[in-house]
């Protein structure tokens, strides 16, 4: 079992514990270095490195960056960044920006099949307003009794052709490299298997494409291992990552109990001849 888990999310973002208490968490399952990745926004590292000192934890700073590319919308990790890298600090700034606007538009859908109350619902769910996004709204939705939980509300709602989507505009795949690799960090193509647009699974003949773009672009690794992938995924992205040359990463992508693929920690070992993301930086 790996003791590294290089993707989760807190109160900053979308996750459903603080900084302070997803660390405590994370040590109690046996993880031994940690990277907190909340979505387009850094301001929770700080918290996170002091509370990851107290556990005898090493924490990799990190990142998720929402792209826009094609008719999909991606999900970029960056691992071991440098936080106050000025173009990565606007970048996000710009990200979080168009996310209030997003938000009014997906009560205005959801209000119009008759679901009231949504906006306001969605941010008592979210501890920081500027990243307000879809799941705060699955948490209303659950709460009101409209669904019995987060993943009949994305089956159900919030997703292409369903009451609550709202198309968006994310940044670039060149400005999220960018903004990754610039700030001396390792820019990481997360859960691969999930990308879909409308209802189709995203081909194999794109995702090459894709990875041969990121790749291009400065792209270095893949997550082989994501608390949302298969044992036959993990083969899978594992022939991937051979393929173009990329660093194998891994992580639960935690959000809270009850409501994630995956708990912190304990993620099955990598399939052999894997290169550890981590060796980009040990170097």
């Amino acid at each position: 079992m790996l003791d590294y888990d290089l993707h989760c999310h807190s109160t900053v973002s979308d996750g459903l514990l603080s900084p302070t208490d997803l660390v405590a968490r994370a040590a109690e399952r046996g993880v031994k270095i940690l990277s907190l990745t909340d979505h387009d926004d850094v301001a929770g590292l700080g918290e996170a490195s002091q509370a990851a000192a107290g556990h005898g934890m090493q924490l990799i700073n990190g990142v998720e960056i929402s792209v826009s590319w094609r008719h999909y919308t991606l999900h970029i990790v960056g691992l071991n960044i440098d936080p106050a890298f000025l173009p990565l600090v606007e970048g996000l700034q710009g990200i979080r920006n168009g996310r209030g606007a997003r938000a009014q538009l997906m009560a205005d859908s959801l209000a119009r099949c008759g679901i009231g109350g949504a906006l306001e619902g969605a941010y008592q769910y979210a501890e920081n307003p500027s990243l307000i996004g879809r799941t705060h709204f699955a948490r209303f939705l659950v709460e009101s009794g409209h669904c019995k939980d987060v993943a009949s509300v994305f089956k159900n709602y919030l997703v292409k052709g369903k009451p609550g989507y709202v198309s968006h505009e994310w940044a670039s795949l060149p400005d999220a490299v960018g903004w990754i690799t610039g700030s001396g960090g390792v820019a990481v193509l997360a859960h691969p298997a999930r990308y879909m647009c409308g209802r189709k699974k995203m081909g194999s003949t794109t995702l090459r494409e894709l990875l041969r773009e990121f790749v291009d672009l400065g792209g270095r690794g893949i997550e082989v291992v994501s608390g949302s992938h298969t044992p036959e995924q993990y083969a899978e992205f594992a022939r991937y990552a051979k393929e173009f040359d990329l660093y194998a990463s891994c992580g639960s992508d935690f959000h809270g109990p009850g409501e994630s693929y995956r708990d912190l920690g304990r993620l099955p070992d990598f399939p052999l001849d894997c290169r550890p993301v981590w060796q980009a930086w040990e170097k």
